[in-house]
């Protein structure tokens, strides 16, 4: 028998998550220690995926914020060869760290 998890979609990007996993998304306007709640695009228990619209408007996915915060700083470099031309800029990404509670 395989694990169940499911697919949900926030941030513009889909991730497979079952119960206890920890992922970071994009930023919530979500305090720590909130509820937050996704409408799974797929659910699989055992052997039966289901992905109809219908029987999964129903359904949901359980989260609590674990923590918001900014990721490592990534350099962004640009340079045109021979042209004196450079650009060095840096970001660092903020995101929102969930912990998944239950899949119902």
């Amino acid at each position: 028998m395989s694990k169940e998890y499911a697919v949900i979609n926030t941030g513009s990007k889909q991730y497979v998550v079952s119960q206890g996993d920890v992922l970071r998304i994009e930023t919530l306007v979500k305090e720590k220690g909130e509820e937050v709640t996704f409408t799974p695009i797929a659910i699989k228990n055992g052997d039966l995926l289901v992905t109809d619209k219908e029987v999964l408007k129903d359904k949901s996915v359980k989260g609590t914020v674990v923590r918001n915060g900014r990721a490592k700083k990534i350099v962004v470099f640009k340079m045109k060869r021979r042209k004196d031309e450079r650009k060095k800029r840096g970001h660092r990404q903020n995101f929102t760290e969930v912990k998944i509670t239950g899949i119902a």
